[in-house]
């Protein structure tokens, strides 16, 4: 039985678009499923355990993936399937308690120590949970309860598939000790292979590793986090609602020269989806920041602060530019393999005040009559993309990059602003 003090829990469903698309067609379910991609060509978007087993990820050329697995069906996402289910999963966990905190479309956060007196002990509630979501909505979900938000999410991950896992109070120890490092949060595969190369292989080993020497592989902050993260230290809280801080979108390119064309182009497309999503919240921005990654991993990122908010695609595609080329200038020369945008010390801009026709034209300013007519562009496509489609109208970079790997609906489900 649970102590009362394992009230954070971590819900996450299971191979959430595979699983969606097994559930749309019933002739699916039990077999392997990869959802975008082709034995040809693409790359597979997501895949179900039954894929996972023979090898298939997400992220995977379609061709590897068939070959990996000779059974494999592949298949279209059904996007607006993906944001229904996923609100209705989400709508069952607002019914056990109002303190849920969503971090992405398939997976939330929740407090439950105001709900135990209703519907019992957190081992109670994660599974009244799971029932419901299988039985209300129909798919898999496996939760982890725990003290911290760290400890809940590593649980969830040990009870995947389709599973429950409870870490009782004074138990944190000899659950997290014998599992590995990469399960913590936050630890991708190039640390894990840094860890590797000193001897750390699990959680406890790393808890045993003294933090200083992990800051010195790592760097301060990461190795900091990382130590702390390894002893269960967590103070952070359930937040319910709170104003996006950041809002942005990367796009990982395959390792290239960087031609102003090419740059522009992706840095078109980034920017009029950090933008859309902007103006549909009524948002505006006065810090853009860029992130480049070079081959080998190493990444360089440039900020400007602007004198007011901004939000208008085209104004944003020429701060990333500048942005851009500036980290690649220094690194020159290079390879490119990542580019990011991203606005953050965001304000409301529901509309926009017009300027006096003193200061010299800047269409950067949102006033200005160039900055104002940019504006007006960006919600006339906006309107007409929400009526007919987001392929319905669009700037000519973005238009000419469409097509590319990674539907943009797919893109938009997996970001969520910060």
């Amino acid at each position: 039985m649970s102590g009362p003090g394992a009230t954070i829990l971590h819900a996450d469903l299971d191979a959430f678009y595979a699983s969606v698309e097994q559930l749309l067609d019933p002739a699916l379910r039990g077999r392997p499923v990869a959802v975008g991609g082709g034995p040809r060509g693409g790359v597979v978007l997501a895949a179900s355990y039954e894929a996972k087993v023979h090898g298939v990820q997400g992220g995977m050329p379609g061709w590897r993936a068939a070959r990996l697995c000779p059974d494999l069906v592949f298949v279209g996402g059904h996007f607006r399937e993906y944001q229904r289910l996923g609100d209705a999963v989400m709508a069952v966990l607002a019914d056990v308690t109002p303190t849920v905190e969503r971090i992405s479309i398939d997976e939330a956060f929740l407090d439950v120590a105001g709900a135990t007196h209703l519907f019992g002990p957190p081992a109670a509630i994660g599974a009244r949970i799971r029932a419901r979501v299988r039985t209300e909505v129909g798919l898999p979900i496996s939760v982890g309860a725990a003290r911290t938000k760290h400890l809940a999410k590593i649980a969830s991950q040990v009870a995947k598939p389709d599973g429950l896992v409870v870490v009782d109070p004074g138990t944190e120890r000899a659950f997290l000790d014998p599992l590995p490092v990469g399960l913590i949060w936050g630890v991708g595969p190039v640390n894990e292979q840094r860890l590797a190369d000193l001897g750390i292989r699990t959680i406890g080993e790393l808890a045993r590793t003294p933090s200083s020497a992990v800051e010195h592989i790592l760097g301060q902050v990461v190795g900091h986090k990382l130590s702390a993260m390894a002893h269960d230290e967590d103070p952070r809280r359930v937040v319910t609602s709170r104003s996006a801080r950041s809002v942005g979108a990367q796009s990982a390119l395959s390792r290239r020269r960087p031609e102003p064309d090419d740059v522009r182009a992706v840095l078109a497309h980034l920017s009029d989806r950090v933008s859309r999503r902007l103006r549909a919240k009524g948002r505006a921005g006065r810090t853009v920041t860029v992130a480049v990654r070079f081959a080998g991993m190493h990444r360089a990122t440039r900020s400007l602060t602007l004198p007011v908010p901004i939000a208008a695609t085209l104004t944003l595609t020429e701060v990333a530019e500048r942005l851009a080329w500036s980290a690649i200038e220094d690194a020159a020369p290079c390879e490119i393999t990542l580019l990011g945008v991203s606005v953050s010390n965001l304000a409301d801009q529901r509309a926009i005040q017009l300027e006096l026709d003193l200061e010299p034209p800047d269409p950067w300013r949102p006033g200005s009559a160039q900055g104002a007519a940019r504006r007006a562009v960006d919600e006339s496509m906006d309107a007409i993309r929400t009526r007919f489609g987001g392929d319905a109208v669009g700037y000519l970079p973005v238009v000419l990059r469409r097509g590319g790997a990674v539907p943009d609906e797919f893109r938009e489900l997996a970001e969520h602003d910060l």
